[in-house]
């Protein structure tokens, strides 16, 4: 729900220029500068043990933060004391995090408080194994409103169960859809995908493929290859939420040795361009992207095959035992081959359709610059709950040849922008054969029915899912979008704050929809507080800077015109034909200032937007009201010529704007004013245009002008008047009767002249 619903007007220049606006719909990075901030603070201490409790005080806040902290890998920051602290105090100040985790794991940490001193409580917090200990006995940090404490299959049986009871029959149909739809779909994988032939296994037989008895070397065949892991963010996996303890370090990223080579790799994307790769697009939100589905790519997927088989499956299984009973059970879906390259650079922010998802590096670092999968609540946020401008290298996860990410789908993630080079990555959804994911299919069916103009089911389904999972952030994102369709700003508004709380304010789309429902509700000030926090986390989503420079031109006094102009040209920059908006809305302040030279080549931009419906007539009303200046200029000159060939060039926008108006309603996106102001200046070019005619003695010219613009404007006065001037000047009085008589008719009609 990406779009800014108000019209606006800049200012006057003759014929006043109008401006009307359209629907449009934790790596931590350490800065020299802080770290030698810190390091100069540190050299003035030499004592010990201050440095170990600062130290184990940047611990303890990190754990309360939910952030994962590796006590083994404390040496990544140095081999002494001071380095350890420095590194930890670095990582403590950028991965602040407020919000429910703090909130759960604080509250822990406070139980039996009387009998444990604090600093006690430190000092084994500090310990390695009772760390360890405590972030297991915090199952449900992340907020209130937890499900259960159980994470057995039985549990969520009882729930449904429960359910049923209290919404009836047609909750209990959905379910049984929900079945269905998993057994469907696990059929169809298999189709394509590998899948352990049957009875290969029982799922609850942990024998000789268990993760329990296994270490990451049993399953790889190396110990060469390592696995580093990241926190996922505040809100577990929509399904199976109550099975995940904190912290959340479910971003699975192998290290060392790859998975596989880098001439494998390219062997595949031979095969893979052989088979017709490069001839396919693929969409991902409002980005195009190269690439195909491997279900289209038989050789291709004969490779991923033996890799799901005998590596990736293995893999999965020994890195989510939670959900993961045994590799058999997986089955991969939603497979697809992309191609990243500087026509067809990134990705929307978006979650996965699986419980689990993974992307495989098909492309040496070497042979692309940019890249990577970029993470939205690796940002860091302040103190004060917003978030702060960061570099977006902060935000990215890279990746070389061979390796894999390995996570739950419902992470919020995109492709990060390729500038240069070519980049391929492998990404598969997946599926647990004996578990339905009840909570993401409601929520998917409610997105349909959403858009199939069912609001009433949608929001039903919507609300089944909150009731299995009341931290399912996407389904509190879709209710609010119907009830902010509903016109029901309030209740929108409370919906999405509930998801941005339990997020941490960490969603880039959910910041966006509070900005638009908080400018509904006329709050501009925290409507643009909300987009600003938005693009601190997505600085390259062109809609919104589109909408926060549109919101700024609104406030009064036009608002900061340079964070305006900043506003659109970063957006026409990453995407320069997608907003039209833009370049009109630059065109409109160069016009304001009287710079009509570059407002033209604004204008002209314009003409070449992805929605010549929505943009190119009103680009070619502005160009005509240029020239329309023009002519006025020329005319103090006295260069006749000039002026007749800036008429001429006016009326011919004018001509082309026309078709364009009439196929859109008038009063759509402001159109009806863009309608008015064709008349207008329509009539103007006829008027200047027999002027010039008559001005050089020729007119018979003039005439036959004016009688176009009494027959492209049978009911205008002006027009008749224009003629029958003319008309008396060549003493053509019978006819000048006739315009009289006409002119008499329209007065009567209109209750006076013109």
């Amino acid at each position: 729900m990406k779009a800014d619903n108000t019209i606006f007007s800049k200012g006057n220049l003759s014929v006043a220029f109008l401006l009307f606006v359209f629907v449009f719909s934790k790596i931590v990075v350490v800065t020299n500068a802080h770290q030698d901030q810190i390091v100069d603070s540190v050299l003035d201490l030499e004592d010990d043990q201050l440095l170990r409790r600062r130290l184990d005080d940047a611990k303890l806040d990190l754990w309360a933060r939910g952030t994962s902290v590796n006590l083994d890998e404390t040496l990544w920051f140095g081999n002494n004391l001071q380095d350890q602290v420095v590194g930890m105090e670095t990582w403590q100040s950028q991965a602040a995090r407020q919000g429910p985790i703090r909130k759960a794991r604080y509250a822990s940490y406070q139980h039996n408080k009387k009998t444990k001193p604090r600093q006690k409580q430190k000092q084994q917090l500090a310990n390695k194994n009772d760390m360890m200990l405590s972030w297991i006995s915090i199952l449900h940090g992340g907020g209130d409103n937890v499900i259960s404490s159980s994470s057995t299959a039985a549990a969520m049986k009882t729930k449904i169960q429960q359910l049923t009871q209290h919404y009836g029959s047609a909750f209990a149909q959905a379910i049984e859809q929900n079945q269905q739809e998993h057994d469907r779909d696990c059929q169809e994988s298999c189709r394509y995908f590998y899948c352990a032939p049957a009875g290969t296994l029982s799922p609850n037989n942990n024998n000789n493929g268990s993760a329990q008895n296994q270490t990451l070397a049993d399953v790889l065949g190396t110990n060469e290859t390592t696995i580093r892991s990241y926190s996922m963010g505040a809100v577990p996996p929509e399904d199976f939420a109550d099975e995940f303890g904190f912290p959340l370090d479910l971003i699975k990223v192998t290290q060392g040795q790859p998975l596989f080579s880098r001439d494998d790799a390219k062997h595949v994307i031979d095969i893979a361009e052989s088979e017709g790769l490069s001839s396919n697009e693929y969409v991902s939100g409002k980005y195009k992207l190269g690439g195909d589905w491997l279900t289209k790519l038989p050789q291709t997927r004969q490779w991923f095959n033996e890799k799901l088989e005998k590596t990736l499956f293995p893999l999965l299984a020994f890195l989510f035992p939670e959900i993961v009973s045994h590799p058999s059970v997986l089955r991969a879906h939603s497979v697809s081959l992309l191609k990243y390259n500087a026509s067809h650079p990134r990705t929307d922010v978006h979650i996965d359709n699986g419980i689990l998802a993974m992307t495989l590096a098909m492309t040496p670092q070497d042979e692309y610059q940019g890249g990577g999968t970029f993470f939205e609540h690796f940002a860091v946020t302040s103190s004060n709950g917003h978030n702060d401008t960061t570099s977006m290298d902060s935000t990215i996860l890279p990746m070389d040849v061979g390796h894999a990410t390995l996570r739950p789908g419902s992470v919020r993630h995109g492709g990060h922008r390729v500038t240069h080079g070519t980049r391929y990555i492998l990404g598969a959804f997946l599926l647990i054969e004996d578990r339905v994911e009840h909570v993401r299919r409601l929520k998917n069916r409610g997105s349909d029915l959403r858009s199939a103009g069912n609001l009433g089911a949608a929001a039903q389904h919507f609300e089944w899912a909150l009731a299995l999972n009341p931290k399912c952030t996407t389904c509190l994102k879709d209710w609010a979008e119907i009830l902010h369709k509903q016109q029901r700003y309030t209740e929108a508004e409370a919906k999405i704050r509930q998801s941005l709380e339990l997020l941490e304010y960490k969603d880039s789309d959910a910041l966006f929809t509070l900005g638009m429902l908080l400018s509904e509700q006329g709050k501009d000030q925290e409507c643009m507080d909300a987009y600003r926090q938005s693009l601190a986390l997505n600085s390259e989503d062109a809609e919104l800077l589109y909408n926060l420079g549109v919101k700024i031109g609104e406030q009064p006094n036009n608002g900061d015109r340079n964070e305006e102009i900043s506003m659109y040209k970063r957006c026409i920059e990453l995407d320069p034909i997608g907003f039209g908006g833009a370049w009109l809305n630059l065109g409109t302040i160069l016009a304001e200032d009287g710079n009509l030279d570059d407002a033209e080549t604004m204008f002209i931009k314009a003409l070449g937007s992805s929605k010549p419906l929505e943009v190119k007539p009103k680009a070619m009303i502005n160009l005509a009201l240029i020239y329309h200046n023009k002519v006025g200029q020329a005319f103090q000159q006295q260069d006749i010529d000039a002026a007749k060939a800036a008429v001429l060039q006016a009326g011919s926008y004018l001509d082309s704007a026309k078709p364009l108006l009439d196929q859109v309603s008038s009063f759509e996106s402001g159109m009806q004013q863009y309608q008015s102001q064709y008349n207008t200046l329509r009539l103007a070019c006829h008027r200047n245009l027999g002027q010039i005619y008559a001005g050089t003695g020729d007119l018979a010219m003039c005439e036959e002008e004016f009688r176009r613009a009494t027959d492209a404007f049978p009911t205008e006065i002006q027009a008749w008047q224009m003629l029958g001037r003319v008309l008396e000047i060549q003493g053509k009085k019978e006819a000048m009767q006739d315009v009289i008589s006409k002119i008499q008719q329209l007065q009567s009609i209109k209750g006076g002249g013109f």
